[in-house]
């Protein structure tokens, strides 16, 4: 019940199809962290929250970005903080005249945890502050650290990739009132924090540069993505610096501007456009963890080409299975053929003799390249390529049987029983088959496409919009005194007095993880209202003591949209004609189209997650 991009059906079979589809019948879910038709998916003092990760004993972890930006008012000193409402972010930028602060913050949330079900709870890793705790006026409480977690196994081992704390030496410059210069000594590096809180740090194979008689620390870099049963870690990691990176540190080196720590850390901070040519060659790594958690081995796997030149060659880890099967992707030359080099999805496997074997995942030539981001037990991995449809550059979700010689990628219909236009990326999958990601929703051409969350059944190659099979409640939505479904409004004042209201909404727009009894972990967005900034990008106040709502052309009240963490359970029914009658509420808001849509336009870079999390930062 599914065909290849390249291999045409008729409309009579696609027909089929769907009448053959329509018998299944998809779990009814349960959003899980809702309070008063709020998300609580992010930590205190926040602005957006994601959910990373989900294990078997319904334990996840997550990501909060974008510490809010307090106001404080000219009156009494008090700090005005958006509870309802959208507040604005610190900026955080990145210079070696600055003090470093951190933008990232890790949090986990139980089923059964202390502070209640799903709870975000901050977890520290490498000495972070929780971002409530944050004071301006005490730098020692201000992290500088940024942290993500991407995963964690049913042992309750977390893994993710981190930065060191800030160093700084004194200033010999010479501008007047500046003390001390400001560096780290290693941008990304992977770790390990296992369930008694011992943390461990995943090291890369190169951590310093060797010139002559001078040795100078860079850092390296290293990342873990994914982990298994096993407590064996998939990532990947850099093994060697690019030339240019070598030139630019015997620069520092011969140079006399800077220190040679400071020197090497403003080099590796990327320009305006977020480009930085401090580069090293990558490869997929693995990192076995012993029963204390400690490192007993780790291991390069191979590139899916042989180079001897100075290009910079990639692989990355990205998942891994019960069996060690790794999954991720490599540059190859396609068929052998160096006019056709790509960043192809591969996985790679155990030999007899213990070694691991590098496999490409066969692509045709119109597909530019392709990404696997996971592997269940059975040996089937889900993923991504790139081809055009109908003019375009798209990404479609596929996946594919690493247990049969003779497999081949395997793209599923979506929701219209055929292999659409629409961009879709799987992201996780169980052994049951069970697929989650995320799909665009419309078919603009020229304007950037709202994304929601999907599951994929195998089994029955049943493709499903999450926020299709939610419970009326789940979506914002109450019974009226008629029993009739109708969205709950939520009332709001500003600082003139103005009361707005509007209607709740939730979307799931990603789903990242999946656990065997069906619990997704992702992120959904929540309408909240926009409030007025200054032109020092501070909120107006009113003379109410209130911040005043930002409005459109015609003075009415504007809303948008938050990324929250969300949690999604099966309530043991399914979606079959009854559910759909009993459960008749409209996805629509059905209101006029007066406020912003920032959805996934804004957050675009979302979706690139677990796969790598980009820090901008700026000289």
């Amino acid at each position: 019940m599914k065909f290849k991009l390249d291999k045409a059906l008729s409309l009579v079979a696609v027909g089929v199809i769907g009448v053959l589809q329509g018998a299944h019948a998809a779990p009814v879910y349960e959003i899980k962290n809702i309070e008063d038709f709020d998300l609580n998916g992010t930590l205190e003092s926040t602005r957006n929250g994601y959910g990373m990760a989900v294990n078997a004993e319904n334990k996840s972890v997550g990501v909060s970005k974008g510490k809010k930006k307090l106001d404080t008012s000219e009156d009494d000193d008090g700090v005005i903080d958006i509870e309802d409402g959208i507040a604005d972010a610190e900026k955080i930028t990145y210079s070696i005249n600055e003090p470093i602060k951190a933008n990232n913050f890790t949090f986990t949330s139980d089923e059964n945890g202390a502070s209640g079900a799903w709870v975000p709870t901050f977890d520290s890793v490498n000495g972070t502050t929780p971002p409530k705790d944050t004071d301006p006026e005490v730098p020692e409480s201000i992290n500088s650290v940024d942290v993500n977690y991407y995963d964690m196994n049913d042992s309750g081992i977390k893994i993710g990739s981190m930065t060191s704390p800030e160093q700084k030496v004194e200033y010999t410059g010479d501008t007047e009132g500046q003390d001390y210069w400001y560096y780290r000594e290693y941008e990304e590096r992977g770790f390990a924090k296992t369930a008694d809180g011992t943390e461990v740090e995943l090291m890369p194979p190169l951590t310093e540069y060797v010139k002559d008689s001078d040795t100078v620390n860079v850092g390296g870099y290293s990342v873990a993505a994914a982990i298994n049963a096993d407590n064996l870690v998939a990532g990947y990691a850099g093994t060697e610096l690019s030339k240019t990176a070598k030139e630019k540190i015997d620069s520092c080196i011969s140079g006399d501007t800077y220190p040679v720590d400071v020197c090497v850390q403003d080099e590796q901070y990327p320009d305006t456009n977020g480009f930085t040519s401090f580069q090293y060659q990558v490869r997929a790594y693995l990192w076995q963890l012993g029963a204390d958690g400690s490192v007993t081995e780790s291991k390069e796997l191979p590139l899916g080409l042989s180079s001897t030149s100075d290009t910079v060659f990639r692989a990355q880890g990205l998942g891994i299975n019960g069996e060690g099967v790794v999954v991720g992707r490599s540059h190859v030359y396609r068929r052998d053929d160096k006019d056709k080099l790509a960043y192809d999805a591969a996985y790679w496997t155990k030999n007899g003799d213990g070694n691991y074997e590098y496999h490409w995942i066969p692509m045709i030539d119109d597909r530019f390249s392709s990404i696997a981001y996971d592997i269940n037990d059975s040996g089937i991995l889900v993923g991504s390529y790139q081809q055009y449809l109908e003019g375009y550059v798209r990404d479609k979700f596929f996946y594919f049987d690493t247990k049969d010689p003779d497999s081949e990628i395997v793209t599923p219909n979506d929701f219209y029983n055929a292999t659409s236009d629409l961009s879709s990326k799987a992201k996780d999958i169980n052994n049951k088959g069970q697929v989650v990601g995320f799909i665009e929703t419309t078919h603009d051409k020229e304007k950037p496409r709202p994304k929601e969350g999907f599951l994929f059944d195998k089994t029955t190659s049943e493709f499903s919009n999450l926020n299709k099979l939610l419970t009326c409640e789940s979506k914002g939505f109450v019974k009226n005194s008629d029993g009739n479904w109708v969205r709950n409004k939520i009332e709001v004042q500003d600082g003139t007095g103005v009361t707005l209201t509007y209607n709740s909404d939730i979307k799931v727009v990603e789903a990242n993880s999946i656990n065997e009894d069906g619990t997704i972990v992702g992120t959904a967005f929540i309408r909240k209202p926009l409030y007025k900034l200054d032109e020092d990008g501070n909120l107006v106040i009113g003379e109410n003591g209130l911040p005043v709502f930002d409005v459109n052309g015609y003075g009415d009240p504007l809303t948008s949209y938050l990324p929250r963490m969300v949690v999604l359970q099966p309530n043991g029914a399914e979606a079959d004609e009854a559910f759909i009658n009993a459960n008749n509420c409209v996805d629509d808001n059905g209101e006029p189209e007066n406020y912003k849509r920032k959805g996934a336009a804004s957050f675009a870079w979302l979706f690139a997650l677990p796969l790598l999390w980009l820090r901008r930062r700026f000289k």
